[in-house]
C-alpha cells in the first residue's frame, strides 16, 4: 500500500511540476518574460516582421504563445471569439466563447490563459469558459458575472483568468461575493469569499508569495484582497479607492495587477489618483499603507519592479502621459520623463519593451534609474485605435496586436 501511495505521490509531483501555464503579461503575471539571448538593438526600422495577420477580430487584449500555437481574443459582431493560429499564422480553429460588452469600449479585453491542453478566457459580459486547445471545442462554461451577481463599471469584463492549483479564478465583485474558484476541470464551484465591498474591477488576480505564506492576490473596484487558494478565506484585505474622499475622481477604474515585492505590494490606477504602496504584517494577517505619491498613476498599461525601483507611464490626460521611475523603497521620484506618450511596458532579457498607446511606437528600453533610455524603435503598421495591448514574448519573438491585426516580429539575437 505504501508502495502504491508512493507511485501515486510521484505521479501528482511530476504532473505539477510540468503543468504549463501561459498567461497574460507573463509566467507570474509581473511583466517579466524569461526569454533569453534576446536582440540588444534593433535594426533601423525594426527587427524583422515574421508574421502579419489581418481579421483576429476587434481588441485590446494581449495575443499569447505557446511553443505550438498562437492565441488571440477578439471581438466579432457582438460575441467574443477565441482564435488558435499555427506558429505561421494558419487558423487551427476560431470559436465564440460569450457575448461581448455592449456598452462603452465594446472590443475584448481578456487575454487567454493556457495550461497543458485547456485554454481558459472571459467574455466581456463574465461568460467563463474552457476550452479544448486541440479542436476549440468548449469543454465547460460558467456564466460567473450573472451567477454571482457582479456589480458592473461602465466598461464590463476585463479579467483574464487565473490558475491556481486545481481551480480557476474569478473576481465578479458585487455585493454576493469578491472572488469565487471553480474546478478547473468540471467548472463547479470550489468556493465563494465573503464580500468584502466594491463593484468589478478590470484588473486580473495574481499568486503573491512570501516566506510560508502563498495567497491569492484579488482586486475589487475599491480592494486589494489576499485569500488562502485552497478555502477562499480572506487573510486581509486592504481600501485602496476611497470615494468620499477622493469624490471628484471620474469613476473606479482600476486595471493594474499589484506588483509585489518581499511584504510590500504596489497599487496604482490612473486619473490623478494616488498610488500606494502596502506592506503585509509578519503574520500575514494585515496590511497597512507604508508610502504614496501622485506622480505614478499608471492608466492601465502594467508596472515592472527592476533592481529597486519601479518603472512606468503615469496619467496626464487620456492621451497624455509620461515615463517614471521611483524608488520602491522610499517613493522617491527618480525620473518623469516625456517619450510620445503613455504606453504598455514588459520586461525580458535585461531590456524592457514599450508599445506607446497612440502611435503604436515600439521601444527597446534600457533599465536605468536616472533616465529613459530608449535604445531602438519602429512603428507598427496596419490595425486601429488606440494601441493598448501589452506586448507578448516567446519562442524568440515579440508578439503584438493593433485591433483586428496579429504582428510577430523575430528579436533572437
Amino acid at each position: 500500500m505504501k508502495k502504491i501511495n508512493l507511485v501515486f505521490l510521484l505521479l501528482f509531483v511530476s504532473i505539477a511540476v510540468f503543468s504549463q501555464i501561459t498567461q497574460w503579461r507573463g509566467p507570474a503575471r509581473d511583466g517579466k518574460f524569461t526569454d533569453s539571448g534576446l536582440l540588444k538593438k534593433w535594426p533601423d526600422g525594426g527587427p524583422a516582421l515574421l508574421l502579419k495577420v489581418e481579421g483576429i477580430g476587434k481588441g485590446y487584449s494581449s495575443v499569447i504563445a505557446t511553443d505550438q500555437y498562437i492565441f488571440a481574443t477578439g471581438m466579432i459582431d457582438t460575441l467574443d471569439y477565441l482564435s488558435c493560429f499555427t506558429q505561421d499564422g494558419i487558423v487551427k480553429w476560431k470559436v465564440a466563447y460569450g457575448r461581448s460588452w455592449a456598452k462603452s469600449f465594446p472590443d475584448s479585453r481578456s487575454t487567454v490563459t493556457i495550461e497543458d491542453d485547456r485554454a481558459y478566457v472571459i467574455s466581456g459580459t463574465g461568460e467563463l469558459a474552457c476550452i479544448n486547445v486541440a479542436d476549440g471545442q468548449i469543454r465547460w462554461k460558467v456564466n460567473v458575472d450573472k451567477d454571482y451577481n457582479a456589480d458592473w463599471h461602465i466598461w464590463g469584463v476585463s479579467e483574464s483568468p487565473l490558475i491556481v492549483d486545481d481551480k480557476v479564478i474569478c473576481t465578479p465583485g458585487g455585493k454576493t461575493t469578491s472572488v469565487v474558484a471553480f474546478d478547473k476541470m468540471t467548472g463547479k464551484l470550489v468556493w465563494q469569499s465573503e464580500c468584502v465591498g466594491g463593484q468589478r474591477s478590470y484588473a486580473s488576480p495574481t499568486i503573491y508569495t512570501y516566506n510560508q505564506f502563498r495567497f491569492i492576490l484579488a482586486v475589487t473596484a475599491t480592494h486589494l484582497i489576499a485569500l488562502e487558494p485552497a478555502s477562499g478565506k480572506v487573510a486581509w484585505s486592504f481600501k485602496y479607492y476611497d470615494k468620499v474622499k477622493w469624490d471628484d475622481q471620474p469613476g473606479l477604474i482600476w486595471t493594474n495587477t499589484p506588483t509585489f515585492k518581499g511584504r510590500e505590494i504596489f497599487l496604482s490606477m490612473g486619473y490623478d489618483y494616488r498610488n500606494v504602496m502596502v506592506q503585509m504584517n509578519e503574520e500575514g494577517t494585515a496590511a497597512t499603507e507604508k508610502w504614496s505619491n501622485l506622480v505614478l498613476d499608471n492608466h492601465h498599461h502594467g508596472l515592472i519592479e527592476k533592481d529597486g525601483f519601479i518603472y512606468g507611464s503615469n496619467w496626464i490626460s487620456n492621451g497624455k502621459g509620461k515615463w517614471v521611475c521611483m524608488s520602491w523603497e522610499s517613493g522617491e521620484v527618480k525620473f518623469e520623463s516625456d517619450w510620445i506618450n503613455k504606453g504598455a511596458l514588459v520586461y525580458a532579457d535585461g531590456l524592457f519593451y514599450v508599445l506607446e498607446e497612440k502611435s503604436g511606437t515600439v521601444g527597446l528600453v534600457q533599465p536605468n534609474p536616472t533616465n529613459f533610455e530608449v535604445v531602438s524603435s519602429f512603428k507598427l503598421q496596419g490595425g486601429s485605435g488606440p494601441f493598448w495591448s501589452h506586448p507578448f514574448i516567446a519562442n524568440g519573438k515579440m508578439y503584438l496586436r493593433h485591433g483586428d491585426v496579429l504582428f510577430v516580429y523575430d528579436i533572437k539575437g
